[in-house]
């Protein structure tokens, strides 16, 4: 594939992250998960995500001591697709996009990098780096420890980190926004706030290769816990995630000839133990990939890896108070606006056990490629139809005074002569990368014995075979306004899945 121009409209931010094999004695590096999201640089939102185990061409690469660090098991990988057959999709994300991620330049661009070489593949290049590990060193301080990423998570009380690729990128982009409101806070009022800093933002860290203080903006002894910011002269250095520079540190037109030098840096045999470094090992472990086996209650969707951000809730309908439902716009694409909806105030994912499946996948809807859109239809029960009810209202009310004309469509379809029998419409999305089909949504098949195994590879003939009418289902999934075409209302969107057999 020829290289793509470095266009001026692929302005977006993409956060990505790797998981690798711990290499052994003369053994390379194996990429064994990639994660992506795109990220509107003015309003710092999610526009589009990606991720995809992948499996090595050599399976023994995963040692025990590389399952342990990052939950990844031969297993979990032996159905996944290679390399080579996500290229593509990986090529287009990164191509011409400013990269991000955390300690990125030393670890993640090169593994990057190998694995296009790997397999004769052109090289996907990039307008600019922020790499938030030396960003957050020199701005932030070791105020609030060491600058692992989960350290970071846990000072600001985002969680636990997973150690998986598109969880982490999310963590990383929310560990940036709180790194940024404090320092925009401390810069308002410095002589208060600043002062009370345990360490000071600018204090110059050690490193742990030989405990002596490095030179501000050396990179040629940096670790994994190092990092470096690199950028062209376009991009404005005003920008939320940008401005954590501090004023004297320089921002480096970062072109291919120097994404090249900063690829090729030499690799530490230390580093992989400190990008793979895993606190609470049995924590991460439960989120692994491979075939898991979940108990029979409502918490088995509480060890699946989620999908969504640490500040979207996910809720059972029984524990819903219906009055704390509410909606709000939020800026959306191209400065339009879209209905959010809220619980107590923050965005919330519905997690719904035994939903029966009414009519099985229909692909009826087409997107304008001509893709199916795949969707289904189940009974919801009663608690579920009175939250959807009150989403319906809300929604329905602001959308109604935002001025828009066009016609509501209820999210609970209740067909006259069967009220008492409502029904729910899910969908499973998907993207398209280089004229790649990809389901978005996990699903995982549940055997009577209780045991739970994802389904990495499977096509629309395949989920027809598994949601036949009378079949239950255990959902997550998110409630998206639409008003497209004429017509609005509440869009519901899978995000997890897991089907019991019958």
């Amino acid at each position: 594939m020829d290289s793509l121009p470095l266009s001026d409209d692929r302005s977006e931010i993409v956060f990505f992250d790797v998981e690798t094999t711990i290499p052994g004695q003369g053994q390379p590096f194996a990429i064994l998960e990639f994660g992506a999201i795109l990220v509107c640089p003015r309003k710092l939102t999610e526009l589009r995500n990606y991720t995809s185990l992948v499996r090595p061409a050599d399976l023994s690469l995963i040692s025990e001591k590389s399952k342990q660090c990052n939950g990844i098991s031969q297993e979990a990988v032996k159905n996944a697709p290679t390399f080579a057959d996500i290229a593509p999709a990986v090529y287009n994300l990164l191509h011409g996009r400013i990269w991000a991620g955390h300690n990125i330049l030393k670890f993640d661009c090169k593994r990057i990098s190998d694995a296009f070489a790997a397999i004769k593949h052109s090289q996907p290049e990039r307008k600019g780096t922020i790499d938030s590990l030396v960003l957050l060193t020199q701005k932030f301080g070791k105020r609030a420890g060491n600058m692992k990423m989960a350290t970071l998570a846990t000072y600001f009380g985002l969680g636990q980190q997973t150690h998986r690729s598109l969880d982490d990128v999310r963590m990383n982009l929310e560990v940036l926004k709180c790194c940024a409101t404090v320092l925009f806070l401390e810069s308002s009022l410095p002589d208060i706030l600043a002062e009370n800093c345990r360490v000071s933002p600018n204090a110059v860290t050690r490193s742990r290769n030989n405990g002596k203080s490095r030179p501000e903006g050396g990179l040629s002894n940096l670790n994994k816990d190092s990092v470096s910011v690199s950028s062209p002269e376009t991009i404005d250095k005003n920008h939320p995630i940008l401005s954590l520079a501090p004023s004297n540190t320089k921002l480096v037109v970062s072109n291919v000839a120097h994404s090249s030098n900063a690829q090729s840096d030499s690799f530490s045999s230390r580093d992989p133990q400190d990008k793979n470094n895993r606190e609470s090992i049995g924590t991460d472990v439960a989120m692994d990939e491979k075939p898991m086996q979940y108990p029979h209650d409502s918490s088995a969707f509480s060890s699946m890896p989620q999908a969504c951000s640490s500040s979207i809730a996910i809720l059972e309908p029984e524990k819903i108070c219906i009055s704390s439902i509410d909606a709000s716009l939020v800026p959306f694409y191209r400065d339009s606006q879209k209905i959010e909806l809220h619980h107590d105030g923050f965005p919330f994912q519905l997690h719904c056990s035994g939903l029966k499946v009414r009519f099985g996948i229909s692909t009826k809807f087409v997107d304008s490629a001509g893709r199916p859109r795949l969707n289904f239809v189940v009974d919801p029960l009663p608690s579920l139809c009175n939250v959807l009810d009150a989403c319906d209202n809300v929604a329905r009310k602001l959308s109604s005074e935002s001025g828009s004309g066009s016609d509501w469509r209820p999210i609970v379809t209740r067909k006259e002569g069967f009220f008492n029998y409502p029904t729910i419409r899910l969908h499973i999305p998907t993207t398209v990368c280089e004229e790649i089909s990809i389901y978005t949504t996990e699903i995982y098949q549940k055997e009577s014995s209780g045991f739970v195994q994802r389904l990495l590879k499977f096509d629309t003939t395949e989920l027809d075979s598994l949601f036949k009418p009378g079949t239950f289902v255990d959902a997550v999934f998110s409630l998206d306004p639409y008003d497209y075409h004429q017509n609005k209302g509440i869009k519901l969107v899978a995000k997890k899945l897991i089907i019991h057999c019958m």
